[in-house]
Parts: structure tokens; C-alpha cells; sequence
């Protein structure tokens, strides 16, 4: 079984992480897919000069998001003795999470709710209600 954990960098993820580490300890073999989206529009139009820093920005991004949030939720997990990576993407939040989830064939989606900003605060706005309604596996939403 595969579980995707979308996580917004802010405490709030940590309830994710919890409640996806508990669920996977419960079974015999679970791989923690470990998600982080950086909000990105694809839609703009620029130099070749823009474009390079626009491209060495989003690396920069996923370095920063790997860092920060994601190596210290691998390591947490794995130190629990479970399977996991990590995936940061550019794009559209909801939409993004839920084509990794289909992309890796995984039998759920775990975010966590929050009202301190990030993923969650994007989530429980109009990408919530787009995540919860159209994703083509479960949406678990841990308070």
C-alpha cells in the first residue's frame, strides 16, 4: 500500500506525519510517499533571460523545501523503521497532489487542516474543496 502526505512546512504537517506513521506501523508493508507543492503557474510569458533565473529560482525552491521540510520528515519516519521519500513539485496544489497519488498508485491522500497558513490554508480554500471532490483516491483531513 502507498500513502501520499502532503505537507505546507508549518507545524501543522506534523499531524500529518502522525497520523500517516501510525497508519503504515499498523500495516505489514506501506511505502509514505512525503509531498510538498510549491505553488507555481506555468502561465507566464518572458525573455529567455527571465526564464533562466525563473528556472534557477524553482531550484532554489525545491533545495530550500527539501531541507527545511522534507529530509527531516524522511528522517523522522525512517528512524520509526517505515519506507519513505520524498516529492516536491511546482504547480497547483490539489491538482498536484493528486496526480502524484494516481502517478504512484497509492490507496490515499493525508493533509493536515490548519489555520496558520501554507499548503493548508491554500487546501481549505478553494483547493481543498477541489482536492476533497476530485481525487481520484481517499482524502484523509487530519485536525
Amino acid at each position: 500500500m502507498k500513502l501520499v502526505i502532503g505537507l505546507d512546512g508549518q507545524s501543522s504537517g506534523e499531524k500529518a506525519l502522525e497520523f500517516a506513521k501510525n497508519m503504515a506501523a499498523s500495516m505489514d508493508s506501506c511505502e509514505l510517499i512525503v509531498v510538498y507543492v510549491i505553488e507555481w503557474s506555468p502561465f507566464s510569458f518572458q525573455t529567455a533571460e527571465e526564464n533562466a533565473q525563473r528556472h534557477k529560482r524553482r531550484e532554489e525552491e525545491i533545495s530550500i523545501a527539501m531541507e527545511r521540510v522534507l529530509n527531516p520528515a524522511i528522517g523522522s519516519l525512517k528512524d520509526a523503521g517505515l519506507n519513505a521519500r520524498a516529492v516536491v513539485r511546482h504547480g497547483d496544489v490539489a491538482d498536484t497532489i493528486d496526480d502524484i497519488a494516481h502517478e504512484e498508485g497509492a490507496s490515499q491522500i493525508i493533509v493536515a487542516r490548519s489555520s496558520a497558513g501554507g499548503l493548508t490554508t491554500r487546501l481549505f480554500g478553494s483547493s481543498t474543496g477541489n482536492l476533497v471532490m476530485n481525487a481520484r483516491v481517499p482524502v484523509t483531513v487530519v485536525a
